[in-house]
């Protein structure tokens, strides 16, 4: 559920760091002021994890649902879990080394960014400062997220480094004519540290030489190559969803629903829709289940889909 978080002032040195479980209960405590998060019967507070610097004596207002939503700059953040090569554990758990999660991350861009560029900076910066964890399990040790403010909008990817102390992250500046998907996998390829267009960490570079992935004769790292572990959950689970979607906005391009291996850029990164795309094709992109292709869910003889054509799966 959304969240209000008014703006705050604070007097505050430092700010507390939580553990971020994405379950039930989110969070518990009185330290934020947010009635929703006050301990119902028996529950316990939280305990921070570890404190960051206060470096601004006011916070912005923003919306939050687990992760940090949208704040009254309008900057606003969407999230997918990612598969990563590297993983760290948290702070407070047993050999723990990191001390932010993604939900954490995105909380305090919220609080403290008035543009989408300051939104990555701010994120990518405190990451390599104090360590980052992701998910983990099944669902990976990578994030990604979509950064946008009214001007610019940002691919944004991060994952622990080799220490599970700092991280290597990545952005690249999306043009007002281009359409991307995130589907829980790293999507940005080659990165051009000379181009305004991108943002990274000097560890997207130093690891991958230092690992021997990568070389500077090289030329242009490609991201997803080297620190993605790929599709989670099996093959098609991320890019029949991108081909889904671009199928719908770009069908023109007639991209192929089928390959061996997303890691080797069957899908760009973005696309220029065939016709401008409105408020209503996004919902629609949502609700697609495929409808008149090969793998329509909800198809006739589609035992999957049960008696009723049902393509919801449980």
């Amino acid at each position: 559920r959304l969240v209000n978080v008014p703006a705050r002032h604070t007097t505050s040195a430092t700010r507390p760091i939580y553990f971020s479980p994405e379950s039930y209960p989110r969070h518990v405590g009185t330290t934020r002021q947010i009635p929703e998060y006050y301990p119902i019967g028996d529950q316990i507070e939280f305990e921070p994890i570890g404190f960051i610097p206060v470096v601004m004596s006011s916070t912005y207002a923003y919306l939050e649902q687990t992760y940090g939503a949208v704040n009254e700059h309008q900057v606003g953040i969407g999230e997918s879990t990612c598969s990563a090569i590297f993983g760290a554990i948290p702070l407070g758990a047993p050999n723990g080394t990191a001390l932010l999660s993604i939900d954490e991350l995105t909380r305090i861009a919220m609080e403290r960014s008035s543009t989408a560029r300051q939104a990555v900076q701010l994120m990518g910066g405190l990451a390599v400062e104090y360590g980052f964890y992701g998910a983990g399990a099944s669902e990976g040790t990578g994030e990604a997220l979509v950064v946008s403010d009214p001007t610019e909008v940002w691919m944004f990817h991060i994952l622990p480094d080799d220490t599970g102390t700092s991280a290597i992250w990545a952005a690249q500046l999306i043009p007002s004519t281009g359409f991307g998907v995130l589907a829980n996998m790293f999507v940005l390829r080659e990165l051009d540290p000379n181009s305004e267009e991108f943002l990274m960490s000097s560890s997207v570079h130093a690891v991958a030489q230092e690992y021997g992935w990568w070389h500077p004769s090289d030329g242009l790292l490609d991201f997803t190559q080297i620190y993605s572990d790929g599709e989670y959950s099996h093959q098609y689970y991320s890019g029949r969803r991108m081909w889904g979607a671009y199928h719908l906005a770009a069908p023109s391009l007639s991209l192929s629903p089928v390959y061996d291996d997303l890691i080797s850029s069957p899908y760009p990164l973005f696309v220029t829709p065939d016709e401008l795309i409105g408020l209503t094709d996004l919902f629609k992109f949502h609700r697609y289940t495929y409808q008149n292709t090969p793998y329509d869910l909800g198809a006739v003889g589609n035992l999957a889909a049960g008696p009723f054509g049902s393509p919801n799966r449980w």
